[in-house]
């Protein structure tokens, strides 16, 4: 049964429930209890996400022989309780206390795998219990490994409960020598495996090594499956791959220790993520939080993610492959999530080829994330990101910028000189031909943003021939080692910025277009508060509210003249 889909716009929306002889197994938080505000003041039409109803049936894994000691391998048991509620027509599969080994869990319409408090969900490190399946990883078609949980082309699907669902994924990943201590180290390869020719990675098996140092990184560009499965126990999957279904409803559990990416819900349709906890080593290679690819209509709400690589990760395919697949991320809600460690709190790309729109994010915390708001593409992408509307982020102990925009990620960027907050250097990124493998940002949207970083306060860059562009930023209090830096963008609009930095200039523009700046506070001991440099610098608008240790001096490049800037 579908309910008809609701759209709001600002607004509160109250949303009555058919009850009868269906019920819906999960936690009941604030965001249920009749009016739901998780779409308070989303600043586009949203739907509201529909979330799957199972029968009031259920079965425990105990019934079809399952034994939760921690050794007994119980991948039947699972099978049989999933299909025996799917024969039934649907209801919950409960995982009672106790540490259940077990392959592959492959999930069915109409199922809710329920953990109940204290039951743990361990995977195991046979690698032979994963087969290679044809599926997608970092937005490309390729093969890989089965998924821990897998769960494609199915509708009304939900995992529920308080238990952990752990991917053991420390027998996956290849470890650097240099991410562990000596002790760490010695135990490590005492357990097996075998090393790198310089002694310096570990890898679980000769296979794993195979396939490491291959082109294209994590997917190797093989033209048959033989070749694949040469290096199959490199191939790590994700461990909850959700592909092309509709009604999924995460709620409650933690998912730790994933071989590659935690969570993936890839070209699907209705998908709620909420209270969860989602860990990761903090070098876990790959070991992001989630990574949500090519959906529509999703709500991300009360989790927490302390993780390896990025935490909220928004994609859409990558160059070619995302293109022809044209499907964006879009409709998206993300409020009220906290990251403790990763590579970004909340991020886009850089595999964004379908493009992503309509996302509202507000009301998150990052502390100590390498980046807090993070976009990324490069050429050859292609692909829109636009109507994208932040708000309320708290931010400390980031070490680089806590808001960053780079379209030349891994690529040639323009050379920066001091770190890439100063003058350019005499090389200079160069603009190519407009084609649809150019990457569009647009139309981003951020307000009421705190950051105290150790880098600089925040980086704005675009592409020479595809500026950033109509980006705003209002009420900020950005604290950092550096200023800000606004680089190829065209439109740029800061209202009530504040800025404190370590070295100056507090702000350095290079061919930026349409700059407009009010009420711009700044706390400096460089001896400018501005750099203006390239030929395309053109209609900069700068109003001060105040100055503090800095001297009001404009620094221009010789290719600006004066009369294209002005400073108030």
């Amino acid at each position: 049964m579908r309910i008809p889909a609701f759209f709001i716009k600002g607004s509160l929306v109250t949303l009555l429930v058919i009850s009868g002889s269906f019920g819906c197994f999960g936690q009941t938080n604030s965001y249920e209890k009749g009016t739901f505000s998780v779409y308070e003041g989303v600043e586009f039409e949203m739907p509201v996400v529909q979330e799957p109803v199972f029968p009031d049936y259920s079965v425990s894994i105990t019934e079809f022989g399952a034994v939760g000691d921690a050794h007994t391998p119980n991948g039947g048991a699972f099978s049989r309780a999933i299909e025996k509620v799917s024969e039934n027509g649907g209801g919950r599969v409960v995982v009672p206390r106790g540490i259940w080994m077990t392959g592959p869990v492959q999930m069915k319409s109409n199922v809710n795998l329920h953990l109940e408090d204290g039951a743990v969900i361990r995977f195991s490190t046979d690698f032979d219990d994963y087969p290679l399946i044809k599926t997608s990883f970092e937005g490309l078609e390729t093969f890989r490994c089965m998924s821990p949980i897998h769960a494609h082309n199915l509708e009304n699907i939900a995992i529920t409960g308080n238990g952990v669902i752990d991917g053991n994924g420390d027998a996956w990943r290849p470890v650097k020598k240099s991410k562990m201590t000596a002790s760490q180290w010695k135990n490590l390869v005492k357990s097996g495996g075998v090393l790198s020719d310089d002694g310096e990675i570990w890898y679980p098996s000769e296979k794993s090594k195979a396939g490491d140092g291959r082109d294209n990184f994590n997917v190797p560009d093989f033209n048959n499956r033989e070749a694949f499965e040469e290096v199959k126990d490199f191939l790590r999957p994700v461990m909850v791959s959700i592909k092309e279904c509709e009604k999924v409803l995460l709620d409650g559990p933690t998912f730790q220790n994933s071989p590659a990416w935690n969570i993936h819900p890839l070209m699907s349709e209705d998908v709620t993520i909420r209270n969860l906890t989602i860990r990761n080593p903090w070098y876990s290679q790959n070991g992001d939080g989630l990574d949500l690819e090519s959906c529509k209509n999703v709500v991300i709400y009360n989790n927490t993610f302390d993780v390896g690589d990025d935490a909220i990760c928004f994609k859409s395919g990558k160059n070619e492959d995302g293109r022809q697949r044209a499907m964006p991320t879009e409709n998206v809600i993300v409020k009220n999530n906290i990251v403790y460690h990763g590579h970004g709190g909340f991020v886009v790309g850089s595999e964004m080829s379908g493009g992503v729109k309509n996302v509202h994010v507000s009301d998150c915390i990052f502390m100590g994330t390498d980046t807090g708001l993070r976009f990324k593409s490069t050429r050859g992408r292609g692909g829109i990101v636009e109507n994208i509307f932040i708000s309320n982020i708290d931010m400390i102990d980031i070490p680089t910028e806590p808001i960053r925009f780079n379209l030349f990620y891994g690529g040639d960027a323009p050379i920066m000189d001091d770190g890439g907050n100063s003058a350019p250097s005499e090389q200079r990124a160069e603009a190519v031909p407009v084609t649809e493998e150019t990457p569009s940002f647009r139309n981003i949207f951020m307000k009421n943003i705190r950051a105290n970083g150790f880098g600089n306060a925040a980086f704005f860059m675009g592409l020479p021939e595809m500026n950033l562009q109509n980006v705003h930023l209002e009420d900020a209090i950005l604290r950092g080692t550096k200023g800000i830096s606004i680089i190829d963008a065209d439109g740029i609009q800061m209202n009530n910025v504040k800025v404190t930095a370590d070295e100056g200039p507090a702000m350095m523009i290079y061919n930026g277009k349409n700059i407009d700046i009010n009420g711009l506070e700044f706390q400096s001991s460089g001896n400018s508060a501005f750099a203006i440099f390239g030929a395309l610098t053109d209609g900069v608008n700068i109003q001060q509210n105040s100055t503090d240790n800095v001297a009001d001096i404009v620094k221009m490049g010789d290719e600006v003249k004066h009369s294209e800037v002005t400073i108030e």
